[in-house]
């Protein structure tokens, strides 16, 4: 999804390109499509303190909510994080001294669950590859979310660290089959049940949904097809949710702007990923204009997930009951991590069965106006107490 900020790495991290000996760190493909989703959004949650902290903790209710669980169906999550404690990730890499390095180790080093709170950790020796850029490529959520099969997905993420080499280089099938989930089954013994089944579905989707383009090529000895390896491409039509590769945003004006203002790298290409230059810009402008803002990297992060409108002037002052209504309820957004800032978005916009409400909600976010009795109950929900001594705090 995206790289860690190379300003703020020394040594063989700085470098720009990839070695063509890149890291690969494969993971058992027997994950369902679920957990290998759940897998890479507490990945995203943890990237910016993988080394810097030993735990992470993320809200559960939004954990389940970004992987598509009913939010009160703590067993299937247990079983999921139970099974990714129980999935082994194992690398094989050339070291920047040219040392050969394997190793082995659970995805997570344990997970719990307590007062609504998922907590969890990676060992040390994950870890540090996962946050290595030019070892394992974070997983945008955007596109995870358009795969319906694990296979496909497996197959994306396998592929998908090796963008900028062009080439996944030859594995084993005995390696594929891991890779895909289905090692031990004599019906995938067979390359030709293997690639109907499972090869060229996946490819059909991983180019259909996703932001490369793959080729399989097969390599045989006599007759029998030994080894497999894809050819990757940029897919043009859907290359821009390509959160990974900064190079070219880092050269704008709006990215120089973010920068300048004390937005890191990561989020400042997040937000121009996510959002787009001119609606960046459009905000950038608005929150430079406002007078008296202690931070102006927050009020741009609320103007942005919480997608104000930027209004003409003269501002009409809202009534300062309102007023501080919207105030606590920004705060708390902003209090907010951006993986829970989309899910609670996208929680509240599927209580709104009203096309009008939907739509003034796409347009205004939070300060939506014909939601607002509707949002300061949602939010009380969600964090009570938050609009106390407000007399009108959920009444219009």
């Amino acid at each position: 999804m995206d790289e860690i900020p190379r300003d703020q790495l020394s040594g063989a991290l700085r470098r720009g390109e990839v070695k063509k000996h890149v890291a690969a760190i494969h993971v058992s493909g027997k994950l369902t499509l679920l957990q290998r989703k759940l897998s890479n959004v507490l990945l995203l949650n943890a990237y910016d303190t993988l080394i810097s902290r030993s735990r992470h903790q993320i809200d559960a209710r939004t954990l389940c909510l970004m992987i598509g669980y009913n939010s009160n169906d703590m067993d299937t999550l247990k079983q999921s994080l139970r099974g990714l404690a129980e999935t082994v990730a194992e690398w094989d890499m050339l070291d920047e001294k040219g040392q050969q390095e394997w190793g082995v180790s659970s995805l997570l080093s344990y997970a719990k669950l307590k007062g609504g709170i998922c907590e969890y950790a990676y060992s040390p020796a994950l870890a540090e590859k996962l946050h290595d850029p030019k070892v394992f490529a974070l997983i945008n959520l955007n596109i995870q979310r358009r795969f319906t099969s694990g296979h496909a997905l497996a197959l994306y993420e396998n592929c998908y660290r090796f963008v900028r080499t062009g080439s996944t280089g030859w594995w084993p099938l005995d390696l594929f089959r891991r890779l895909m989930g289905v090692e031990g089954s004599t019906y995938y013994e067979t390359f030709k049940h293997l690639n109907a089944k499972i090869i060229k579905p996946a490819v059909a989707e991983v180019n259909k949904t996703s932001n490369i383009l793959v080729t399989p090529e097969t390599r045989k000895q006599g007759r029998v097809v030994t080894e497999i390896r894809f050819r990757i491409k940029e897919n043009p039509q859907l290359a821009i949710l390509d959160m990974d590769d900064g190079e070219g945003v880092r050269h704008g004006a709006v990215y120089a702007r973010l920068r300048e203002m004390g937005v890191s790298d990561r989020l400042a290409r997040q937000w121009l990923a996510s959002h787009g230059e001119e609606q960046v810009q459009e905000k950038l402008d608005y929150v430079e204009s406002r007078k008296n803002v202690k931070s102006m990297v927050g009020y741009l992060t609320a103007a942005l997930e919480g997608n104000f409108t930027v209004m003409p002037e003269p501002e009409v002052p809202a009534p300062s009951g309102r007023a501080e209504r919207l105030r606590r309820i920004l705060d708390a957004v902003k209090a907010r991590t951006p993986t829970q800032r989309d899910a609670d978005k996208r929680l509240f916009a599927g209580q709104l069965f009203d096309s009008r409400l939907r739509e003034d909600f796409e347009k205004h976010g939070w300060m939506s106006p014909l939601n607002s009795t509707r949002i300061a109950l949602f939010w009380e929900e969600m964090s009570p107490g938050l609009l106390a001594g407000l007399e009108d705090a959920t009444v219009e």
